[in-house]
Order: structure tokens, then sequence, then C-alpha cells
């Protein structure tokens, strides 16, 4: 049985082209990742959009009803209206008031 041998040369080539090769598919790989990433979030937004427009249109329809056909009852008018809007109100407070509890890093 006869010894492998290899130059130092051929080695430091080897070593070289196989570290080349795991360098490649590691970037294609984060390549890959990213453009997941992004189509991804492209897809959450306009599926946020939608159901942000649906749900904002059963809101006026209800309204537009009880405000056409039930003027005489203020309480329901008061509940139709009122309610959204404080649902509205608490979501635009929590999204723009910024919390700053002193810490720093990611814990929430």
């Amino acid at each position: 049985m006869s010894a492998i041998t290899i130059s130092p040369t051929g080695l430091v080539a080897g070593i070289g082209v196989l570290l080349g090769v795991v360098l490649m598919w590691r970037s294609g790989k984060r390549k890959a990742r990213a453009a997941a990433d992004a189509a991804r979030s492209g897809v959450r937004a306009v599926s946020l959009a939608g159901r942000v427009l649906v749900l904002a249109g059963l809101i006026t329809g209800t309204q537009w009803v009880v405000v056409t056909y039930a003027t005489e009852n203020t309480t329901l008018l008061a509940v139709v209206l009122g309610l959204p809007a404080l649902f509205t109100a608490h979501t635009l407070v929590r999204a723009l008031t910024i919390v700053a509890d002193g810490s720093r890093g990611g814990k929430r």
C-alpha cells in the first residue's frame, strides 16, 4: 500500500478552495434568506393594509346605518360613534408613546 503524498503548496491550495466554497455557500444562503424576508415583509404589509381597510369599511358601514336610521336614540349614537373612537385612540397612543425605562438592550 502506498502512502498519499501532498505537497505543502497543494495542501494550502486545497484548503483555500474548500474555504472559498464554504464562504460562497454561506453568502448564497444569507442572500436567499434576505430575499425571503423581504418578500414576506411586503406580503405582510399588503395583508395588514387589506385587513385594516375591511375593518374600517365595516365600522363605517355600521356607523352610517345607525346614524341614518336611528337618529332619535342618542345612546346608540354615542356608543356606535364613541366605541371605535376609543379603540382607535388607544391604539394610536400605544403606537406613538415612547416608553423609556432607563435600561439598554433588547428587553421589553
